[in-house]
């Protein structure tokens, strides 16, 4: 799965320096800020590169432990640049950091149809990954990326941080321990996606490399509106609220229903699409996923009906009670009654982490599979791309979780495997 670097790689130095304003694209530190020769880095174990540095993934520049940072668009450069005060190289190919001895861990947050390539190479080159939800954007890309992580070794958190919360410990113990009995209906709501408006394509800014912001997508013509924030809800790079927030209300309810390892039976999605606009995910969609033993449901309403006043979240339905888990991301919330429950002796307790990049970050020290492990994370992005496969062929699908194939379905099928562009293939 290796990519030659021969045809593709362009280096920042040569390509970019005058989009960053004259900041220099690559600084050379000495062995005591990276970590080399026996001496400790400021983190005293981890060196840190960081892949995607704009939105989300600005959040995980952290001045005495980044070492490196990449980016396709110069304007992030410049910003994390400013931020590490030029302690960091500048890197706008990914696989440049990579090749670097000195980095233990990366973290990946760029638009989601890079996460499954960027993991898979960065576990081949020995570092273990942080990469924002969803995993994948592609089954095939998404087992490759477990495979990967097993292969080598590494220690792979996915960013769906609810797990990460006071709120989802909570829940998850109070669902776990049997105070609702046996749960069989778990509804999940969230509001519609937006809707575009015509901006025309143009062409791309000069410090903005297209192509490789493109990567393993079809090429089509820049415009402001599909990039950056805006990739979300386009289905070619990321595929809406079900696979936004889906990624982080459905990554809780796994958990708290302890079905990590299992995988629905069937999906069936329908939704309006948009009558205007560039972007294509639809506004409002309806998801229902069976699970067979234990069997259950889970629903995806958007928009659904709103509880504690909160924008999204799920509600577990057990014949004995409910309960309401607002959230999914770093703002979960719950009820009271779970928020006071303390489980007895014998009963059931679950990982309460200290947070979501400090449970990574530990893991990379012990090796230990982290809350949201690569696998977790996998299971619940398989949801996310069936709810969507669905809804654009119109039909329901069965789903054979072992074999991970849409049953007696090829053209479903065939939405499961990253086609790629150019040398950007699995």
């Amino acid at each position: 799965m290796t990519l030659s670097k021969k045809t593709s790689r362009r280096t920042f130095l040569k390509q970019s320096t005058a989009a960053l304003g004259g900041v220099t694209a690559f600084h050379v530190f000495p062995a005591r800020v990276l970590g080399q020769d026996g001496q400790p880095a400021p983190s005293d174990t981890i060196v840190l590169g960081n892949i995607g540095v704009g939105g989300r993934g600005s959040a995980f520049v952290r001045p005495g432990m980044t070492a490196a940072v990449c980016d396709v668009d110069a304007n992030h450069l410049k910003a994390a640049d400013e931020r590490m005060q030029g302690k960091a190289a500048l890197y706008k190919d990914y696989r440049d950091l990579l090749d670097r001895k000195d980095i233990d861990a990366v973290t990946i947050g760029t638009p989601d149809h890079w996460h499954g390539l960027m993991t898979i190479h960065a576990c081949e080159a020995g570092k273990d990954v942080y990469v924002e939800k969803p995993a994948c954007k592609y089954i095939e890309e998404g087992r490759e990326m477990v495979n990967a992580a097993r292969r080598y070794a590494r220690v792979v958190q996915v960013g769906s941080q609810g797990r990460s919360t006071d709120a989802a410990y909570h829940a998850c113990r109070y669902i776990r321990n049997g105070n609702l009995g046996k749960v069989s209906r778990v509804t999940c709501w969230h509001y519609e996606n937006p809707v575009g408006d015509w901006t025309p394509n143009t062409t791309p800014p000069p410090e903005l490399d297209w192509d490789l912001w493109l990567g393993p997508a079809r090429w089509m013509p820049y415009n402001p509106n599909k990039v950056h924030f805006n990739f979300r809800w386009l289905l070619d790079f990321g595929g809406g609220q079900i696979r936004d927030r889906g990624a982080h209300v459905m990554s809780v309810a796994l958990w708290c229903m302890n079905a990590d390892q299992q995988g629905p039976v069937s999906v069936e999605a329908t939704g309006e699409p948009p009558h205007q606009g560039i972007w294509d995910c639809p506004p409002t969609m309806e998801i229902t996923y069976e699970f067979k033993n234990p069997d259950w449901t889970m629903t995806w309403s958007q928009p659904g009906e709103k509880l504690l006043d909160a924008p999204f979240g799920a509600k577990y339905w057990g014949d004995k009670d409910t309960l309401i888990v607002t959230g999914g991301d770093g703002g979960c919330g719950t009820e009271e009654k779970a928020m006071q429950y303390t489980p007895p002796s014998d009963g059931v307790d679950v990982f309460r982490s200290p947070g979501h990049f400090e449970n990574w970050l530990d893991c990379v020290k012990t090796r230990e599979k982290p809350v949201m492990d690569i696998e977790a994370g996998y299971r619940v992005a398989v949801l996310c791309i069936l709810g969507n496969i669905s809804y654009r062929l119109g039909r329901k699908l069965e789903w054979d979780a072992e074999k991970e194939q849409v049953i007696n379905d090829d053209e479903a099928n065939r939405f499961l495997q990253l086609v790629g562009r150019g040398p950007w293939n699995l």
